[in-house]
């Protein structure tokens, strides 16, 4: 950031990757409440062939578990709420699509409005999809533990000291 940055707003993504063949649906609202939150559930819902059973990630944010999405979700059994552990969002493959989304679009552009963000991520969005990919996970799940276990370790000798 210079000296003169702007901020011109923000924008919260609410978004879903489709695991098998990488398509990714948005949805870019100016608040991250449960009401934001149910309407992209609401949008999912209508997108998703009814017939398909949708497994949903997502992190353990309140937004997530109000008690009006926990109805929702009672009233549309068809939608599976699964939680990562508290700092745990790399296991969550929609996060590889934000940071791809910030790297290749975001970091460097220069958005005059809120409206000029949204289109841009929008786009974005519409880009990948065009030819989507899956993503593929390279890390042997043994390399994988290997680090939460050293990790683990070395937050253990820290409070002992």
């Amino acid at each position: 950031m210079t000296h003169d940055y702007k901020r011109n707003g923000t924008a919260t993504l609410f978004a879903a990757l489709n695991t098998a063949n990488g398509e990714v649906y948005g949805l870019c609202q100016e608040r991250h409440r449960h009401q934001e939150w149910l309407k992209f559930l609401r949008l999912l819902d209508q997108s998703m062939p009814p017939h398909l059973e949708l497994h949903l990630i997502g992190d353990n944010y309140a937004t997530h578990k109000h008690p009006k999405v926990q109805s929702w979700l009672m009233r549309h059994p068809r939608f599976h709420m699964h939680f990562t552990p508290t700092s745990a969002s790399w296991l969550n493959m929609v996060e590889r699509f934000f940071r791809d989304l910030t790297q290749n679009r975001l970091r460097r552009g220069v958005f005059r409005d809120l409206e000029e963000l949204v289109m841009a991520i929008g786009t974005y969005i519409d880009r990948h999809n065009e030819s989507p990919k899956p993503f593929i996970w390279t890390a042997r799940a043994s390399d994988i533990l290997e680090k939460v276990k050293r990790a683990r370790r070395s937050l253990n000798t820290r409070r002992s000291v």
